[in-house]
């Protein structure tokens, strides 16, 4: 067999424990019920990718990942790894529509496979414009109790940047949290982001009820459901905020769609909504029309985060950044990869891929 031939696909369950549950507009997660998989070539060299999949945010289950990667696994033996965007593609046309995490695991576990191989950062494969980049830190939703609770422990770690997950019972319910965070953190940029769970109206009942209370937000993300851009681009002019797309953009046609609809200023690129071929994609088409990019991310761990982070550093010029989640996780196999410092992570000491490992006992973990 070949050096770069794939010889292996081992995938399982990543079931990793949180601290307390991670709550967006579409419910809750207690864990994050991920997978693992790892790629392994004729060499010997073992490449390793994550899918995070999300049911409150896009219906993605962890079953659901799984029975992909192992359908897949049987026309991925002896294929070249260096393929991976092709593989990637044809991943992409041989299942069924909603696997974005299954793609992202098997694109992100063959390239570090092959950059590991090479010796060559993931950082520097995608340009490395940089080593390093600042990521905000979330508050869930909860109580404005919970909520001054978390900001007060985020400038404790020295994170600049906060966002606040909204869409909860109440449009009160969730300017109270707001304030509450901002009695905390007064001076903080705020990114309030409602995972596409407000109406029309209770968008315009928010904005009118921040300006009430003098909070000027840095970013409004996807308040409104993912098909609505005209609300979208309405919003950006009622408030004179700037708008970012999450939901609304998975796949480059939908950032074509935004783009012409001139709905948004901003697009969210996560690697787990289509994989990475399809985010550089999005990149492209956001650069082209001068739309900001923000990279973004579901429940993952240290492997997701470290791919995303390479991702978004490498290519540069990224103005937001979410990549949190290793912060909710109170237990995971993994070391290496990016460093945090506060918000900063920082990527200077990968040698080859994305630089992560699995330490020693049981994946599963919880």
């Amino acid at each position: 067999m070949a050096e770069t031939a794939i010889r292996s696909v081992d995938i399982e369950p990543l079931d990793l424990p949180l601290f307390e549950p991670f709550g967006i507009s579409g419910g809750a997660q207690a864990a994050a019920n991920n997978v693992l998989l790892r790629i392994g070539l004729g060499d010997g060299t073992t490449g390793l990718g994550e899918g995070a999949p999300l049911p409150p945010y896009n219906g993605e289950t962890q079953r659901g990942t799984l029975a992909a990667l192992q359908e897949a696994r049987s026309w991925l033996l002896g294929r070249e790894a260096a393929d991976w965007r092709a593989l990637g593609r044809e991943f992409g046309q041989r299942t069924a529509p909603g696997h974005g995490a299954a793609r992202c695991a098997l694109e992100s576990a063959l390239l570090d496979a092959v950059l590991r191989q090479q010796g060559v950062p993931m950082v520097k494969h995608f340009g490395g414009a940089g080593t390093e980049i600042e990521t905000d830190m979330t508050v869930t939703t909860g109580t404005p109790a919970a909520a001054a609770a978390a900001a007060r422990q985020i400038r404790q770690r020295g994170v600049r940047t906060i966002k606040v997950k909204i869409g909860g019972a109440t449009t009160e319910g969730d300017l109270e949290r707001i304030r509450a965070v901002v009695d905390v953190a007064p001076g903080a940029p705020l990114i309030l982001d409602g995972n596409a769970g407000l109406s029309r109206f209770q968008a315009s009942e928010m904005a009118a009820g921040l300006k009430r209370l003098g909070i000027a937000p840095a970013l409004l993300e996807q308040w409104l459901p993912k098909g609505d851009l005209a609300g979208m681009r309405a919003l950006g002019a009622e408030t004179g905020w700037l708008i970012g797309a999450d939901e609304s953009v998975s796949t480059a046609g939908e950032a074509r769609l935004v783009i012409e609809q001139g709905a948004a200023g901003v697009i969210n690129v996560k690697l787990m909504k289509r994989g990475i071929a399809e985010a550089e994609e999005i990149v492209r088409l956001a650069r082209a029309a001068g739309i900001r990019l923000m990279i973004g991310a579901n429940i993952e761990s240290p492997l997701g985060t470290a791919v995303s982070a390479s991702f978004a550093a490498g290519l540069g010029g990224f103005h937001f950044a979410d990549l949190d989640t290793p912060q909710f996780i109170s237990r995971h196999p993994f070391r290496g990869g990016c460093h945090f410092a506060g918000g900063i992570l920082a990527l200077s000491a990968v040698g080859g891929g994305h630089g992560v490992e699995v330490g020693e006992g049981t994946i599963r973990t919880n």
